[in-house]
């Protein structure tokens, strides 16, 4: 390729560095890295985009070993790996650290690079993929020694030469910030991921670890056991089952290429940057399909429970479900979808847990996800069944107020439009969480709907208190009295009022959801959202 021209030595000589940069940390190194049982780097971003199109921006960047004569010797490549690809045919920027080099440690990266990663995917309103594997450019004590650098390990990084401290900072952090507002952010966790790469790891859209191959922690084990006064391996500090049912991390998966999968469809709901909307995909399902057997999923007895799932997967295009979060904040279902090809977000209660009841973690779940659905102007549907806010010593403790209520301004603020299916209940202060009231309400009841300031079963004693305490009979008192109650209770009384819009077969969901999508369709308006993403 123009070798044999007028500057086919300088080439040539390029040529030769970037055969550098791909021995990335070394045969010995790369080895370590494959009997781990992880990809280097560069296989990992060939398995994440569409083959050959990944285009690498810095890749001679590095630390170069000169001999006596000024010639090259040598060239250690940077851990960062950056450039942009295909996924699907879209381009994105892909961010990676390479764990051979350094571990990913500072003393082998160029902060430039990683600022320049955000920066191009701001700039350029292209979505990110961070693969993050190591401290993802964080700190190392080598940075600090000079003997080390004498010692022929040219430690430069981004802070200079080991000569002295310097007051933290993390770069590009405004970018990373910035990005959550505009353009789709997914990271995902590839082995042990410490310090700042755990914060970048954090404050995305989506993110993923795989199971027993990635831990993330604010320190590791080598530091805890020295200074935290317990001793703990990587899976038991931060191990994929206690990041993703705490709410640091989404999700959890068998296997690198399955994260690459979920990337990848992830990915294909949402626009390139808020100046776009989401793409219409195939519309392979029938907008008028109806389901008999969602007459019978709801039970009578409201104490029983039944799997909301069941319904999602009914009423959205076949298939196309795509739940995020599933192991935290586990009363509040959410996730992805279509609707005659349209992309959609999903939220529903699941009342095998709490009955559906928000605790403090599930208000934090909505929160995100419905400031993600606000960003990338995905219409919601709300599939309803939350008897309210979760009670008790521990949800106060837990300041579930506080969470549920950010979650309320989260849904008040939102502009996207919103469709409510009243389901089965919809109790107090959470269950006005079941749409933006002060809109006009594009909601739906079914004959199970059950809705109140309180439950009749937990209010009568609390509002029949003295006439129980007075009566020589308080369980036949208590009786008449949620007879009594129940006899108004029925949801055809507050349609007759108009405080609920329409009544409907549950079997013909489906065909409204469609037709809801279908018609606001054309009403979503590309741009920032006023209310940025809440991390």
């Amino acid at each position: 390729m123009g070798e044999e021209g007028v500057w086919g030595p300088e080439l040539a000589e390029l040529r030769r560095r970037e055969a550098f940069a791909e021995l990335m940390g070394g045969e010995e190194k790369v080895a370590r890295q494959h009997d781990r049982g992880k990809l280097d780097v560069r296989q990992r971003i060939g398995r994440l985009l569409d083959t050959g199109s990944f285009h690498e921006i810095g890749k001679i960047a590095g630390t170069p070993t000169y001999d006596a004569d000024g010639e090259l010797v040598d060239l250690r490549a940077s851990n960062f790996v950056f450039g942009r690809g295909l996924v699907d045919g879209r381009t994105v920027v892909v961010a990676a650290d390479d764990f051979t080099v350094r571990g990913g440690a500072a003393d082998a990266s160029i902060i430039a690079k990683q600022i320049a990663a955000e920066q191009m995917a701001l700039e350029l309103r292209l979505p990110i993929v961070r693969l993050i594997d190591g401290t993802g450019g964080g700190g190392s004590v080598k940075t600090l020694d000079t003997k080390a650098d004498e010692k022929g390990l040219n430690i430069v990084g981004s802070i200079g030469r080991g000569s002295r401290t310097y007051v933290p900072f993390n770069p590009a952090w405004d970018l990373v910030v910035s990005n959550l507002a505009t353009v789709p952010t997914v990271a995902l966790c590839l082995g042990p991921v410490a310090g700042l790469g755990a914060a970048r790891a954090v404050t995305s859209h989506y993110s993923v670890m795989v199971r027993g191959l990635s831990q993330l922690f604010v320190a590791g084990p080598p530091v805890v056991n020295r200074l935290g006064g317990e001793q703990v391996d990587k899976e038991s500090l931060g191990g994929s089952r206690i990041h993703t049912r705490n709410g640091a991390i989404d999700d959890e998966v068998r296997s690198e290429d399955e994260a690459f999968e979920r990337a990848r469809r992830f990915l294909s709901y949402l626009p390139s940057s808020v100046f776009e909307l989401p793409g219409r995909g195939p519309a392979t399902d029938d907008p008028d399909r109806t389901d008999d057997t969602l007459g019978d999923v709801v039970p009578r007895d409201r104490r029983q429970v039944y799997k909301m799932r069941t319904i999602i997967e009914s009423v959205v295009d076949t298939g196309s479900f795509f739940e995020m979060g599933a192991g935290f904040g586990r009363s509040a279902i959410c996730g992805l979808a279509r609707l005659d090809g349209w992309p959609v977000a999903i939220l529903a209660g699941d009342p095998y847990h709490y009955g559906g009841g928000w605790t403090a973690d599930s208000a934090h779940k909505v929160t995100r996800f419905v400031d993600l659905a606000e960003t990338f102007h995905l219409p919601v549907v709300h599939l309803v069944d939350n008897p309210g806010f979760v009670i008790g010593t521990e949800s106060e403790k837990a300041a579930t107020i506080r969470h549920g209520a950010r979650a309320l301004a989260a849904i008040y603020q939102a502009t996207v439009p919103w469709c409510s299916i009243l389901v089965r209940k919809a109790f107090g202060v959470a269950g006005a969480a079941h749409s933006p009231a002060h809109r006009f309400q594009y909601r739906y009841a079914w004959p199970s709907g059950d809705w109140g300031s309180l439950p009749v079963e937990g209010g009568v004693e609390a509002a029949y208190r003295s006439e129980l305490e007075a009566s020589d009979d308080p369980e036949a008192l208590l009786a008449e009295i949620t007879d009594r109650l129940n006899a108004v209770r029925s949801p055809f009384r507050t349609a007759e009022a108009y405080l609920v819009e329409e009544m409907i077969d549950p079997a013909g969901t489906r065909p409204l959801l469609c037709e809801f999508a279908n018609l606001v369709a054309p009403l979503r308006s590309a741009g920032p959202a006023a209310h940025p993403y809440r991390p």
